[in-house]
């Protein structure tokens, strides 16, 4: 699993038959110091995610592995809504 920031929604209204009722988030990869590495994905949402909420996502085959893309289509899905991140005892992020 990565983690990411949602930073923007995608919108699709002609899609393939098996993507229909999936939404679409844009998410930026962050570091374990939260910092973005440059990489952006478009993201599944499996768990109902907004735009500045710091999620973890999972990619390739394990995208794959959620009740709402089983069998589907999609390269990434957002699995976790980010609640606190510490590293050694220090808290990087909690949500506000």
């Amino acid at each position: 699993m990565q983690m990411g920031l949602v930073v923007g929604t995608v919108v699709s209204t002609r899609k393939d038959e098996e993507l229909r009722g999936l939404r679409f988030l844009m998410v930026r990869e962050l570091d374990h110091g939260m910092k973005e590495t440059g990489k952006m994905v478009v993201a599944a949402d499996s768990v109902g995610a907004g735009t500045g909420e710091v999620v973890l996502y999972a990619s390739g085959s394990s995208a794959r592995q959620t009740v709402m893309t089983k069998d589907r289509p999609v390269d990434a899905t957002i699995m976790a809504i980010v609640d606190v991140v510490e590293v050694g005892g220090d808290k990087r992020y909690e949500k506000p």
